[in-house]
């Protein structure tokens, strides 16, 4: 049986850029060109309307993110389309923003043309070449955030069994208060506010109450312990 070319959409809003693209997929073997748009909007309906099995999206056409909100659409309505982002920017944020909406590649624009059908080959294939550089930011990324989930936990866990005066003593904390002056707000003795004080490190794994307090900001609950929001 004849193996099927691989049907593969062009966004680009960019004519030259556009036409570029549609005349490297066109004549490489075993591939074929299922259309094109020079918008968001345009490829998302193209893509609903036409079967394809890979789009080269670019991210910034008629706003700076176009591409990515064209890419959550389109996964939605068609998981089984690759998206494979193809733009000029490599910064972190970009590159999360491009993988976390469902893309499973990202090229820079401007490589060797045959770079570009290589990772279309191996996308169509289930074997997306991820860019070295983008898998660590992603992995970097996963595991940042990975860890603050750990340590959300951790932490309303261990929030739980504080005692009302550990919870007003975080609040000072908070505040950037010293020792000695949490102890005059709170007219007890000083030895009173460091026995707390090593109880509260206990309790939260910590050595100095810095890192209490740069926990509690790291992870958004100041308000828990300040009454803001």
């Amino acid at each position: 049986m004849e193996r099927q070319p691989i049907r593969v959409m062009v966004a680009e809003d960019i004519p030259l850029l556009r036409e570029d693209f549609c005349d490297i997929v066109s004549r490489a073997p075993g591939m074929e060109v299922a259309g094109c748009a020079a918008t968001g909007q345009e490829i998302t309906r193209l893509a609903r309307e036409t079967d394809c099995d890979i789009i080269l999206m670019d991210i910034e056409m008629e706003t700076m993110q176009a591409g990515i909100t064209a890419a959550e659409a389109i996964h939605r309505d068609k998981p089984e389309v690759k998206i494979i982002f193809l733009t000029a920017h490599e910064t972190e944020d970009i590159i999360l923003s491009a993988m976390a909406s469902g893309a499973v590649d990202y090229v820079v624009k401007g490589c060797d043309d045959e770079v570009l059908l290589e990772h279309i080959r191996r996308a169509h294939a289930g074997r997306p070449a991820l860019e070295q550089q983008v898998q660590q930011i992603v992995m970097r990324e996963y595991s940042r955030l990975h860890q603050s989930e750990r340590s959300l936990i951790f932490f309303i866990s261990n929030m739980a069994r504080l005692t009302p005066a550990e919870r007003e003593l975080v609040r000072l904390l908070l505040q950037g208060l010293k020792v000695q002056e949490i102890a005059a707000a709170r007219c007890v003795e000083v030895v009173t506010v460091k026995t707390q004080i090593k109880g509260l490190l206990n309790k939260f794994g910590c050595t100095r109450t810095k890192e209490i307090v740069a926990m509690i900001r790291q992870l958004g609950l100041e308000h828990l312990f300040t009454g803001g929001r």
